[in-house]
């Protein structure tokens, strides 16, 4: 789903708001959980999941046209992690898991 999708979605569940209250509004979420995550914060949203911070440690890279080695530095990079009724949701019931012949 994109955002476009996400604000068209909630447009048409909730008709007493317009399309650009909604925008806003999803505008709004987006740019807080940013500004939170590149202050170095956390965000915790019960029953969907949490983002976080995980640190990439420095390394030796390749640039793949040469070969050359190249040093690439540490780095944090934006980490999900699905919260239990999300990852309920999403998984299939093993009954209806069926086998591929």
């Amino acid at each position: 789903m994109t955002r476009s999708e996400l604000i068209d979605a909630l447009a048409v569940r909730f008709p007493a708001l317009t399309r650009g209250d909604v925008d806003a509004a999803v505008k709004l979420i987006l740019e807080t959980l940013s500004k939170s995550l590149a202050s170095g914060g956390r965000v915790e949203i019960r029953g969907f999941g949490s983002f976080g911070l995980s640190l990439r440690k420095p390394r030796v890279g390749r640039n793949p046209k040469s070969g050359d080695k190249v040093a690439v530095p540490a780095k944090f990079v934006p980490h999900f992690k699905a919260g239990k009724d999300l990852r309920e949701r999403v998984d299939y019931p093993k009954a209806a898991v069926r086998k591929v012949a």
